[in-house]
């Protein structure tokens, strides 16, 4: 391997990227504009819920009820409603999630030391924010009904109420704010990585069949070794550089904790870039139209990246024929890997494990692409 044979295709692959406004929006606007409309638009957290409520009683104790929903910051009283056809009306016209309903007789029924009781009406449409709405609305009656019963006692001459015989302490690691974003904004990094790396790389060999310049290329003594690192090697830079940009935004845009080393962060982000440009490299050797060979580079990586690599579904909850699957995806170790780095702080010797069928992937398709390409017309 010959370094300035070497060098000359490199050289020449850069001038085709700056030359190419395609590739370089794919390779400079797409990663920023990809982490800022998924970083914001997905999330699994539910906030700000919009709530009906209609307050058959109107009374102060029902009014301090409903201003600890609107202090919440999981619900907003988005409609009062006069009765239980607009209850019902917001409901179906989509206009809250939620709807509270308090009867006439709570205050009495509190008061009077019997049990009071209220109605929640939840939109079941969307089973996850259905469930999420009913959890966090009974935490919100649970703590006006302890306040209840302590000022019913105090009023009454009675003591404190007995402390339960069992209480957990409970205490989140790693992630303690339970904020979807930090865990999510992770993954999108893996799936930028997947997705720059392998469009790119897949129009390589591809462009020089359409533009005709294949003829040239083979009649030099480049060998085919030269020719993949040559035309490889700007793509690993551009990687390298998109990460760092998705890191900055990551920790000084989003606020995502990042307790790892920088060094293991690149470290295991070249093993996958290796994988990803190799992929896309021998997509491009294969397909020799740009068209196809870009769609195809979208499907084998973007598809098995974004649904099968525990970057929006838990694999632990999917089947067991999928979650089986799911070891052959080559994205599930890095998003496993970036996860571990920015939220543990873990370090190569704990992601060990990723990091050697990392390793075992980069080798297989570098050996691979470096087969298939041949110097030959037909």
């Amino acid at each position: 391997m010959k370094f300035n044979r070497l060098k000359a295709i490199a050289v020449k692959e850069v001038l085709q990227i700056v030359r190419d406004p395609r590739s370089l929006m794919l390779a400079l606007l797409l990663p920023v504009m990809q982490i800022l409309l998924l970083g914001y638009g997905v999330t699994l957290d539910v906030k700000h819920l919009p709530v009906c409520a209609y307050d058959a009683e109107g009374s102060q104790d029902t009014q301090a009820l409903l201003k600890r929903f609107q202090a919440s910051r999981y619900f907003t009283i988005a409609r009062v409603a006069q009765g239980e056809s607009q209850v019902i009306g917001g409901l179906d016209r989509g206009t809250c999630n939620l709807a509270i309903v308090i009867p006439a007789d709570f205050s009495r029924s509190l008061n009077s030391g019997g049990r009071a009781e209220l109605q929640a009406i939840v939109d079941g449409t969307d089973s996850n924010t259905a469930t999420l709405a009913l959890g966090y609305a009974q935490a919100v009656v649970a703590g006006y009904s302890n306040d209840v019963q302590l000022r019913w006692l105090a009023a009454h001459g009675q003591g404190a109420v007995p402390a339960a015989p069992l209480t957990v302490q409970s205490r989140v690691w790693f992630n303690e704010d339970l904020d979807s974003r930090n865990f999510i904004i992770p993954g999108i990094v893996a799936l930028i990585m997947a997705l720059i790396g392998a469009q790119l790389t897949s129009l390589t060999i591809a462009r020089e069949w359409e533009r005709g310049t294949m003829e040239l290329l083979v009649s030099t003594p480049v060998t085919p070794g030269e020719v993949m690192l040559g035309k490889l090697l700007p793509y690993f830079a551009i990687g390298l550089f998109d990460a760092a940009l998705c890191l900055v935004f990551a920790v000084f845009w989003f606020d995502v904790p990042f307790r790892g080393a920088v060094s293991t962060l690149f470290f295991i982000t070249s093993l996958f870039l290796v994988v990803v440009l190799g992929l896309g490299y021998l997509i491009s050797v294969l397909i020799r139209s740009q068209l196809g060979a870009s769609q195809i580079a979208l499907l084998v990586t973007l598809l098995p990246t974004n649904l099968l690599s525990g970057l929006a579904f838990p694999i632990d909850q999917m089947p067991a024929p999928i979650r089986a699957i799911t070891y052959l995806v080559y994205g599930r170790y890095y998003v496993t890997a970036l996860k571990a780095i920015f939220l543990k702080g873990a370090g190569v010797i704990e992601l060990l494990s990723p990091v050697l069928i990392m390793f075992a992937y980069a080798a297989a398709v570098t050996w691979l692409a470096a087969r298939g390409f041949r110097k030959k017309l037909v």
